[in-house]
């Protein structure tokens, strides 16, 4: 059975899932990416070092995330979102966003104090720094989801 998913199912699963994937454009060439993520209800907070999708998410800011949780070929949903990045300034607002990505990136690690080759700082004061971590976020203003379920017999 296929069909779509309600305003609370979208909501739950941008919130269940830690990785997902951002399509920008540039020179009306697509490129798509994964990226680890974390919803606060608004929006898509996530992080990156320089280079590609930073450059092209700044020259054209609207963005398509594309989401979704897979059991089998037959049972998944999936979401897409269209918005808008936007970079991340000020350090208290990059301060936040580390720590939220961090704690919820834990969760899904079994060796917690590898997390700095996840690109996140060992240090608050490596923000902006050393790694030259790149926060931004993703404002969301739309977003439709899809399922499939195998149908009982």
């Amino acid at each position: 059975m296929l069909g779509e998913l309600n305003d609370k199912q979208i909501e739950d699963l941008l919130k269940r899932q830690v990785t997902g994937r951002i399509a920008c454009t540039a020179a009306n060439v697509p490129y798509i990416v994964p990226v680890n993520y974390i919803f606060d209800g608004n929006q898509i907070i996530s992080h990156s070092t320089a280079g590609k999708k930073i450059d092209i998410m700044r020259n054209n800011p609207r963005v398509c995330f594309q989401v979704d949780e897979i059991q089998d070929i037959f049972n998944w949903q999936s979401v897409i979102a269209l918005g808008w990045f936007q970079e991340i300034i000020a350090m208290s607002e990059k301060e936040q966003a580390m720590n939220a990505i961090t704690n919820r990136l834990m969760l899904f690690t079994e060796k917690p104090t590898q997390y700095p080759s996840h690109g996140l700082a060992e240090n608050q004061e490596d923000i902006g720094t050393k790694l030259k971590l790149i926060f931004y976020k993703i404002v969301l203003v739309s977003k439709t989801g899809r399922y499939e379920r195998n149908s009982p017999k």
